[in-house]
């Protein structure tokens, strides 16, 4: 019988529970001192009494300055410290009084005046609820930074979600645009089974790409499944000119990568390798775990990077006449989403061959979901090439690389 790990609470988890366990804890101890300090010196059992009365009265008369200084603490610092130090003196006056008050009524025939009794006690309990007093802000100040530091976490968590909202949801909007018109045209030209399984495509499409939280992550088989559906669609456009190739290890499929990473490659492939070229161009995606890293690479039989297609390939924007007529994410964005997600663990490097071509390759830690959901492997999937090619050109083996 497997036995769950016991969640540790922090001792200030609940707050009214934590006062209440220090204050017993501490008038506890207070009253242990006194007792130990009667038996050194040899006081009658009776003293005991009066001692409990002695720490009964402090525990009461602190009760009623946490209430004082929990309106207190809120207010600026000069009201806050003013009036704690006047209530302080105040309720130790009434601390010392009833003090003395009870050592008359034990010792009646004692020498010392009552004014006497009250200085050396007043002493002795301004000790005590002093301690106490700075204990109190001490620990409600130290909540306090706490409380603000947990504030500032979750704001900083809510603005690296929401970068990374902006960031995954910048879907190119010529896509939506150009499937749409296919479909329509389709319609027109009555192929509607066609226009109904393209249909159907782009809506699971979509639908996974809301379904999935900003930053949340997928097994590689999921994303892999999820970027043929977006490659069903474009191959209604493109036809035999978008040729695709996977070669995805077994023990890669479930491991864990951000959703929707695969896609802005593959994308940008087809517009900087596929669509310019009337042959089409052929996209290759490889997912092998080594050693404790997940390797991907999305690389293409295009044109490369040239002059005048870099800054537009990285950013995702190509232009009209100086006019910015598409907002495709771009390499740039992928970048920023493992920087968010990765910081520093992470490896994101552009290989572009002299011969031709264009490959990006992503390095990250290999995790693992605990609990997977059964779901078919992904089946490698090759046009225009037979099974079982290397899915790395060897001219990327020896090609130029740039780390960005």
């Amino acid at each position: 019988m497997a036995v769950l790990p016991v969640q540790p609470t922090p001792f200030f988890a609940n707050k009214n529970q934590a006062f209440w366990r220090l204050q017993l804890a501490g008038w506890g101890g207070v009253l242990a001192l006194r007792i130990m300090s009667a038996l050194a010196n040899d006081q009658p059992w009776s003293f005991f009494l009066v001692l409990l009365v002695f720490t009964v009265t402090g525990f009461s008369i602190s009760l009623i300055l946490s209430v004082v200084y929990r309106q207190l603490i809120t207010r600026p610092p000069l009201v806050t410290w003013g009036v704690s130090l006047i209530v302080l003196l105040f309720a130790v006056g009434i601390h010392a009084i009833i003090d003395t008050w009870i050592v008359g009524l034990y010792r009646p025939d004692t020498e010392s005046g009552f004014v006497q009794r009250l200085v050396g006690v007043y002493g002795y309990d301004l000790v005590l609820l002093g301690a106490w007093s700075a204990l109190y802000y001490a620990i409600n100040f130290f909540l306090q930074v706490e409380e603000q530091q947990d504030r500032l976490l979750a704001l900083e968590g809510q603005a690296t979600s929401a970068q990374l909202a902006m960031l995954r949801y910048q879907l190119n909007p010529h896509f939506l645009f150009n499937t749409l018109n296919s479909i329509s045209t389709l319609v027109l030209l009555k192929q509607t089974t066609q226009a109904n399984a393209m249909l159907s495509r782009l809506s699971s499409f979509l639908r996974y790409t809301l379904i999935h939280e900003p930053g949340g992550r997928v097994t590689v088989e999921q994303e892999i499944d999820t970027l043929k559906l977006y490659l069903d669609i474009e191959r209604m456009r493109f036809e035999d000119r978008l040729r695709t190739s996977f070669m995805i290890d077994d023990e890669a499929c479930d491991a864990l990568m951000p959703s929707l990473l695969l896609q802005p490659l593959v994308e940008n492939s087809i517009k900087y390798a596929v669509s310019p070229q009337e042959s089409g161009a052929e996209i290759r995606v490889d997912v092998r775990l080594i050693g404790p890293t997940l390797r991907i690479m999305v690389s293409d039989t295009g044109p490369g990077l040239k002059d005048s297609a870099t800054d537009k390939r990285m950013s995702g924007k190509t232009f009209d006449g100086g006019e910015a007529v598409s907002t495709g994410v771009g390499l740039d964005n992928i970048r920023n989403r493992l920087a968010q997600a990765y910081e520093g663990e992470h490896r994101f490097e552009i290989r572009e061959p002299a011969e031709g071509g264009f490959g990006v390759i992503i390095e990250i830690p290999a995790e693992f979901a605990t609990e997977t959901a059964a779901q078919p492997r992904v089946a490698t999937e090759k046009q225009g090439s037979p099974e079982g090619t290397e899915l790395v050109p060897p001219r990327f083996a020896q090609g130029s690389s740039q780390s960005t």
